[in-house]
Parts: C-alpha cells; structure tokens; sequence
C-alpha cells in the first residue's frame, strides 16, 4: 500500500501530513501527486469528499520549497468558485506549511481591498481567490500574473454552473504560457473538456470514480410528498422535514440541509429555530463575517443543523456530517452529487434523504439517470389526517336542508302570486331611456295572455 512517504514530497511536508494524523493518501492524491511532482499539468477527476484539495496543496509546496516571491507577482495561483472553498484550500496551506516560510494571500469578496493589497504587495507564495476578486484587482493594477509558474483550477464544474468560463479564460491568458496546470473536477461537461484541451499540455489524466458518481458509504432515499393544498406546501413539507429530523433521533449528530431558494433557506432555519432545533442559514446574501462565523460554528459542532444554498454544496469539509437532507430537489442533477458528498467522507458512513414534491420529479428522474441507480422510496413520516365521516355526512343534509328551504320559498311565493286575481297583479315597471315602460311581461305557464289568443287581422286592427 502506498504512503505518503512513498510520494517524494518535502520532508517538512511529510512532517506537517504526520501532525495532521494521516499516513496513506487517498486514491486521487496518489495519482496525482507523483505526476504534479515531476512538472507535468494534471487532469484530475474525482467525486467530491475525495482529497482533492491535497493533491494539489502537497506537491505545491514541495514545488515552492525553494525560491522567493516578488512584490505583486505570485509565484502560484489557485481559482475556487466560492469564497467558503477559497477559505478551506487556505486552512490547507497553514497545516502543511507549518515547518516551512512560505507565505500567501486570500482574495475573496467581503473582506477590505486594502488588507488583501497589503499583502499582495509584500509578495506571495500562494495566492488564492474566487475568479471575481483576482480579476479586481487586476484591474485595479494592483497584480501581475506573469511571474506564476503553477496554476490551479478547483471545482471546475461548479466554475461552469456559476458563469464563471470566460473569467477563467481570461486568467488562462493573463498568466505565462510555460505555467503547469493542475485541473480538477467532479465531472467532465464538454465545456470543460474544451478548456482542458485549450489550456493543458499533454496532461496527466487520473480519473478515479465513475463520472457523476455518488460514494457507496453514502445510504440514499426519497420521500414522497404531496400537499393537501397549494397554498398549505410550504409548511405541510417544512413539517416533513421536521418530522424526518425527528425520525433519525441521536444518528443524526450533526446535518447540511440543501434548499433551491435563498429565501426557503431563511424561512426553513427560522422555522427549524422555532420547533426547537439548533439551526442556522448559509447563503450568497449574508456577508462573509456571518458566513464564517455560521461555518466555524457548524465545524465546531457548537451548531447542529446548517441550512444551506448551493454555495455550501462545494468546499464544506466537515468530515464527519451524518446527514444531509435536501429540502429540494436540485435543479441541475450534478449539484446532487455535491451535496451529499457532504456526508459519507473519509470512509465514514453517511445518509442523504430527499423530499420530492410532484413537480420535482423530473429533476429526480435526471438525477437517477447521472448516478445510474434507482434511489430507495421511504415512507413518508408525516400521515395526511383523514377527514373525519360525521362531519361529510352532517355537511350533506345540511346543505340539503338549505337548498330545499330556498326551493320552497320560491314555490310558495309563485303559489300566492298565482292565487292573486289578475286586475290585482301589479305590472313590473322598467327604466328605458328615462321613460316608463307599463309592458307587462307574463310567463308562459298555465295563464294565457289574451292577446295571443287573438287572430293577426284582429291584433292589426287593435
């Protein structure tokens, strides 16, 4: 079995993985790491919860051992697609270069220009940002990308679902021809096996998991759900989630629940909040001091359940997550595959339960067809209550009694219009035109108006 002492890393490295508590790389990180080692780009696709971030973070040090950073010109570049992800690969730096003097900086939004253009300006090892904010400061002319000699692109799928190509592209540009490129992702869309054709040399390919694939650790079902009304879904299905929390009772430590809308995230944490659970939200629109502070709490374990949007889905490295619970079904079947990668990792077990409403399944289906498998039915914890029989069947005759109540008081008021004698009978007037119409209008029932009687010649003479 390989270990790490096998990979020719730099024996502070070694010494820095050996604190860290881990003797045997996972399978991404062997394929990997020799290959990044010897200079070559690397093509890495993984399923998440893999190792991936070491697998590039370990041979980049190694790499940067020796040599000096320069004031505005890295030496090194690492592109994340959101600022939770950029923070992790960060924390990763400061456990494996511990024994060593190099030196980084963080670029992500939320977080004063001026602090992040201090340290740039000092000069950095490492720098890591989210596409956006490199490209700020670019054009702030704060940065040069010309002295980077290692470039890596993380999560390059969620770089596609979030818009974020053509900024890549343009890095890819900004930064020198001769660069190594390390290059990994959950899964290959033609787009990104595009990018990887346009930008990589003759890389190194490990692939470890099937395409799209979701960890055999990871035990899945779906809940059915109907509401028994339009306007009564969003509590009827916020009680099921309660109800499926309640259910798993002291197995679920700890859970990531995954909403579509920022704005369920909000009402389902509230919601959670009010029946007594310990819940908080995680989402684009809280700035990233709440953010922090949420994810060091839910990292501590001093938070239980973090409701989250898909910003959490990628570069939340919480090993030891017992459930994730998808409030909905994603949108797009690979964000699937990331947010139950967030239970299940390190060999642990994991559980993802799903709630699938009638519209959804659609979404279920495709997600079905990505990981070539038909993910379990489970019951339902929540039984629609019965209407109860009394209440129909008094409702009946009730309304019965009504109907029938109107249909005689219509009969008598016919029965003594009838029985009136005709002179007494008061002709209905109408307005037209301003003037007064004595026109009778008569039935046709058992009375006969005169007039009809009448022969054509005689009504013409009249």
């Amino acid at each position: 079995m390989t270990k790490f002492s096998d990979l020719n890393l730099n024996p502070k490295v070694l010494q820095a993985v050996e604190e860290a508590g881990y003797e045997t790389p996972t399978p991404i990180q062997a394929g990997a790491i020799p290959s990044a080692l010897e200079g070559k780009d690397v093509l890495g696709i993984a399923q998440t919860g893999t190792g991936k971030t070491a697998s590039f973070t370990l041979p980049m040090i190694t790499l940067l051992a020796r040599g000096r950073a320069r004031a505005r010109m890295p030496r090194s570049l690492v592109l994340c697609p959101t600022r939770e992800l950029a923070a992790q690969v960060a924390e990763n730096f400061d456990t494996y270069t511990k024994h060593m003097k190099l030196t980084k900086a963080l670029l992500i939004g939320g977080v004063s220009f001026k602090e992040q253009e201090a340290l740039i300006d000092r000069g950095v090892d490492v720098l890591i940002a989210t596409p956006g904010r490199l490209l700020d400061h670019f054009e702030r002319g704060k940065l040069l990308l010309t002295g980077v000699q290692i470039m890596v692109v993380d999560e390059a799928d969620r770089m596609l679902d979030m818009g974020f190509i053509p900024d890549i592209e343009r890095i890819f540009s900004l930064t020198p021809f001769t660069r190594q490129t390390l290059f990994f992702s959950a899964t290959m869309a033609p787009e990104i096996e595009r990018i990887t054709n346009t930008f990589l040399s003759a890389p190194a390919r490990i692939e470890i998991a099937r395409q799209a694939t979701t960890s055999e650790n990871i035990e899945q079902s779906v809940v059915q759900f109907k509401a028994s009304r339009k306007d009564r879904e969003g509590s009827e299905k916020r009680k099921v989630l309660r109800a499926l929390i309640e259910q798993e009772g002291d197995s679920c430590t700890n859970a990531i629940i995954f909403c579509n809308r920022k704005t369920d995230v909000d009402i389902v944490a509230k919601s959670l909040k009010k029946y007594g659970h310990d819940a908080a939200p995680i989402h684009g629109d809280l700035d990233q001091a709440q953010r922090t502070k949420t994810l060091d709490g839910f990292r501590e374990g001093t938070l239980r359940i973090l409701v989250a949007s898909d910003v959490a889905a990628r570069g939340l490295d919480v090993p030891s997550v017992s459930h994730v619970f998808n409030y909905d079904v994603p949108g797009h079947a690979e964000d699937y595959v990331h947010r139950i990668g967030r239970t299940g990792r390190a060999g642990r077990q994991g559980e993802a339960i799903t709630i699938c409403a009638p519209r959804d399944e659609k979404a279920l289906d495709a997600v079905e067809s990505l990981v070539k498998k038909q993910i379990d039915r489970m019951e339902n914890p929540v039984k629609p209550t019965p209407k109860p029989a009394k209440a129909e069947s008094d409702e009946k005759p009730r309304r019965e009694s009504k109907s029938r109540s109107k249909s005689d008081e219509s009969k008598s008021r016919s029965k003594s219009e009838d029985s009136k004698p005709r002179e007494e009978r008061k002709p209905s007037s109408k307005r037209s035109g301003g003037r007064r119409d004595d026109r009778t209008v008569v039935g046709m029932g058992d009375h006969l108006p005169s007039f009809i009687a009448l022969s054509f010649a005689e009504r013409r003479a009249s």
